[in-house]
């Protein structure tokens, strides 16, 4: 055994080297996705969860990669669910609240009617999962919402992003004409879309970008037959319009076609390969090629994956620190669908001794945790 030991040393050596070089590479494309970011939003920190649940962005990324391993469609659900919520009142988990018949919640509002089931129960399983993990109501659905998207996106193929974390959760949900002005309609054509996102602090890059989500899910016929009846809209390429009536054949047909007509599941740049080819299923997908302002950026990503990975993610932290309840505002719910006990109208049911929580947070950020 004696001779062999040189070479068991040397087999070790080598091994605990790659091994450094494993963590080093993966830790310099930590910081490479951190340096692409754009501002925090104050109240937010890429390591806000570290000291108080550590591992709760790997107990999410683990669930929706099971999850959407077992149902695709879950992925394009969970980044819609994101969107809907952002763009409604901020990014504060209003979207998942219930509502009643006195007082339809956000749900209930025409845009929102085709969220997918399947979506709505997956954050709440995760919720359940990461209390338990955090020993108490920890981390916010608001949170787990963001979270939840970026790891889809990453479930099905599309790029990594940090995701700044501290959100809190409204009491309240929106109005229905709130919601109904919030989210643009898949009729909408640049000129309107570009106004709601500028309202919200996005430009055209992002309302690009943030249009590449497109690449996954479907869209119900209701949403683009007047496309296709009584005459099909001239901006769509002839051979496309035929494929959507295969699956659309008369007005008011209950069916879905896929927003992407290449890559279906599958998160990359084909959607922008599709408006090229007027093949973009809304108004709002290919009115983006039609208009002097967006055409270009269409052009540049249906090129480069790269660079539409690239401001997919810058755009994601954008939109995703809309109007943030941080601090002493807001909640951490204890079920996503319905407020806290005890909390009535005009309270959003402080939960945590900010202040004192606040300090550690910092001391434990400073000291890399």
């Amino acid at each position: 055994m004696a001779p062999s030991s040189p070479l068991l040393a040397a087999a070790v050596a080598l091994l605990v080297l790659a091994l450094g070089s494993a963590v080093a590479y993966a830790a310099a494309e930590h910081e490479e996705l951190r340096s692409r970011q754009p501002p925090v939003a104050r109240g937010l920190s890429f390591h806000f969860y570290h000291g108080r649940c550590p591992g709760a962005e790997s107990i999410v990324r683990k669930f929706v990669q099971d999850a959407v391993r077992k149902d695709k469609g879950l992925a394009a659900g969970l980044l819609r669910l994101h969107f809907h919520d952002c763009f409604v009142q901020g990014c504060d988990a209003s979207v998942l609240l219930h509502g009643s018949a006195a007082e339809p919640g956000e749900q209930q509002a025409p845009p929102n009617l085709t969220l997918r089931p399947s979506a709505l129960k997956a954050i709440n399983d995760i919720r359940d999962q990461l209390e338990h993990h955090c020993h108490g109501a920890v981390v916010s659905c608001s949170d787990i919402l963001a979270l939840a998207a970026r790891d889809s996106v990453v479930a099905t193929g599309g790029p990594d992003y940090c995701v700044p974390l501290g959100r809190r959760d409204s009491a309240r949900f929106a109005t229905r004409d709130a919601v109904g002005s919030g989210l643009p309609r898949p009729s909408s054509n640049v000129t309107t879309l570009l106004d709601v996102f500028r309202k919200l602090g996005l430009e055209a890059t992002d309302l690009v970008a943030l249009s590449g989500g497109h690449t996954i899910g479907l869209g119900h016929c209701n949403s683009f037959e007047k496309r296709l009846f009584p005459l099909p809209d001239t901006t769509m390429s002839p051979s496309f319009v035929a494929r959507l009536k295969r699956t659309c054949p008369t007005m008011g047909t209950d069916a879905r076609a896929a927003l992407d007509v290449r890559t279906t599941n599958v998160f990359d740049n084909k959607y922008f390969v599709n408006l090229v080819n007027q093949e973009g299923l809304f108004v709002s997908d290919q009115d983006l090629y039609t208009n002097a302002i967006t055409q270009p950026i269409v052009e540049h990503f249906a090129r480069s994956q790269g660079d539409f990975f690239d401001q997919f993610g810058v755009s994601m932290v954008k939109m995703g620190q809309i109007r943030v309840l941080t601090g002493d505002q807001g909640q951490v719910r204890r079920h996503c669908a319905v407020p806290n006990p005890g909390t009535v109208d005009g309270d959003d049911g402080l939960e945590w001794p900010s202040l004192v929580q606040t300090v550690v947070d910092a001391a434990a950020e400073n000291l890399g945790f």
